[in-house]
């Protein structure tokens, strides 16, 4: 997954504790080109979103705020 290129909007957004000691931030996001995808973000991209706000991914790099 790391080298696709995608981008999308944000759908919604999740935190978890899935192992018990660390939380996980996910975004659940409804690509441009159609389908969705649940993927794992640094707490600042997060932070940082809004649902409707535009991600995009470029090939071999962290999804950045579009």
């Amino acid at each position: 997954m790391a080298a696709e290129a995608w981008r999308g909007t944000v759908a919604a957004k999740r935190r978890a504790l899935l192992d018990g000691s660390s939380l996980h931030r996910r975004l659940t996001v409804d690509l441009d080109g159609g389908g969705r995808l649940k993927v794992r973000v640094p707490r600042e991209l997060w932070d940082s979103l809004e649902v409707g706000d535009v991600v995009v991914k470029s090939a071999g790099h962290d999804p950045v705020k579009g």
